[in-house]
C-alpha cells in the first residue's frame, strides 16, 4: 500500500489568474498588498487596488482619526476594492471597527489576536474577514471561527510573525490539506515565480509586503526603503520571542536586543526598549541605526524602488513567463 499523501493541489489551474480569492474580493488579480505598519497608508492601498490587487490600509500605526482619514481618502482614490489589515493586539481595537463599519469597508484582514473575537460581528456588517496565521492549528481555528479566508505566513516574512519558525514553503501544502477555505500565502514572496511556486503548493492567492514597502507610493522614509534595496541575504533575524515574535534588520537597535539578551532576557527591559517609539523612528522618520526596521528574507532580493503598479506588472509577466519542467 502506497504511503503518499494527496494534498489535493497537483491538478490546480490557474487560467487567467482567477481564484477563489479574485472571486472572494472581487479583484482581478490574487495579489494581496500586506498592510504594513508605516507603510501601507492610502496612497499604497488605493494604487495597488486600481492596478487590479488588493490593497490594505495598515491600521496598527494609525490613531482612530489617521485611520478614518486615510479610509475616507482611500475610497476617493480608488473605486476598486480595498480593505484594512487591523492588528488585534492593538489599542482603540473597538473604536478602529467602528470606523469601519461606520464608512463601509467591506474587507479586514485580522492579526495577532483570536479570530472568534469579531469575525461574526464584521461579518453582520457585510464584511469579508480574512485571519493571518503562521500555523496550520491556527488555520483550523480560523475556519472554526467562520472567517472567509485565512492567510498563512510563513517564517520568511518580516514584521511580526510565528514562534514555530515554519516555512512558507513546508506551511502552505500543510494548511492546503487541513482547510477547505480560499487560502492566501504569505511570506518570502516578490517574484512572479515565486507565486507561481505557492499556488502549485496549494495558495488561492498570495500576500506581498516587503516588495511593495519598497515602492513609490509607500509611506516608508526614503532613506529606509534605499536601504531596502541594499539587504543581503542574513541581513534580518527572528527576534523578540518573548514578547511577540518580529523579523528586523540587524542594526544598532537590533544589537541592543541582543545585548539584553546576553544578560538573560528580561522581558521588562525589552518592554522598555521597544516602548521608545522605535518601529516609527526606523521606517517612518528614517533613523536606520536606532530605529526598528521590520522587513522580510525577501529583501535580499530586492533592488529597486518601483511603482505599486509596475509590481504588480512585473509579478505578472514573471508568473506567466515561469515554467515549470515536464518530468
Amino acid at each position: 500500500m502506497s504511503n503518499f499523501i494527496d494534498f489535493g493541489i497537483a491538478e490546480k489551474q490557474y487560467k487567467g489568474l482567477g481564484t477563489s480569492i479574485t472571486r472572494l474580493f472581487g479583484i482581478k488579480y490574487p495579489i494581496v498588498q500586506g498592510g504594513m505598519i508605516w507603510h501601507s497608508g492610502w496612497k499604497l492601498a488605493s494604487a495597488v487596488s486600481n492596478a487590479g490587487g488588493l490593497g490594505l490600509i495598515g491600521a496598527g500605526s494609525m490613531y482612530p482619526d489617521v485611520l478614518r482619514e486615510h479610509i475616507l481618502k482611500c475610497q476617493k482614490a480608488t473605486q476598486k476594492p480595498f480593505g484594512v489589515n487591523v492588528p488585534m493586539l492593538y489599542p482603540n481595537i473597538e473604536e478602529i471597527l467602528s470606523i469601519i463599519i461606520e464608512l463601509g469597508v467591506k474587507i479586514v484582514f485580522t492579526s495577532a489576536g483570536n479570530p472568534t473575537t469579531y469575525t461574526s460581528m464584521l461579518q453582520s456588517h457585510g464584511i469579508k474577514v480574512a485571519h493571518v496565521v503562521s500555523s496550520t492549528k491556527f488555520a483550523l481555528k480560523s475556519q472554526q471561527a467562520g472567517v472567509d479566508a485565512v492567510v498563512a505566513e510563513g517564517f520568511e516574512a518580516g514584521g511580526h510573525n510565528g514562534r514555530d519558525e515554519t516555512t512558507t514553503m513546508v506551511l502552505i501544502p500543510s494548511v492546503r490539506q487541513a482547510i477547505s477555505l480560499p487560502l492566501i500565502a504569505a511570506g518570502g514572496i516578490a517574484l512572479g515565480s515565486q507565486m507561481k511556486a505557492a499556488m502549485v503548493l496549494g495558495a488561492d492567492g498570495v500576500q506581498v509586503g516587503s516588495r511593495f514597502a519598497a515602492t513609490k507610493e509607500s509611506s516608508g522614509h526614503q532613506d529606509w526603503k534605499e536601504l531596502i534595496t541594499t539587504l543581503e541575504e542574513g541581513a534580518t533575524k527572528l527576534t523578540l520571542k518573548e514578547l511577540a515574535p518580529v523579523r528586523l534588520v540587524k542594526n544598532a537597535f537590533f544589537e541592543e536586543i541582543e545585548k539584553i539578551y546576553s544578560t538573560g532576557r528580561d522581558p521588562l527591559a525589552l518592554k522598555e526598549l521597544l516602548g521608545r517609539g522605535r518601529s516609527k523612528k526606523g521606517m517612518f522618520e528614517g533613523d536606520l541605526k536606532n530605529g526598528e526596521l521590520e522587513i522580510g528574507q525577501v529583501s535580499a532580493l530586492l533592488r529597486t524602488i518601483p511603482s505599486a503598479g509596475e509590481v504588480l506588472e512585473n509579478m505578472l509577466s514573471e508568473y506567466r513567463a515561469a515554467s515549470i519542467p515536464e518530468l
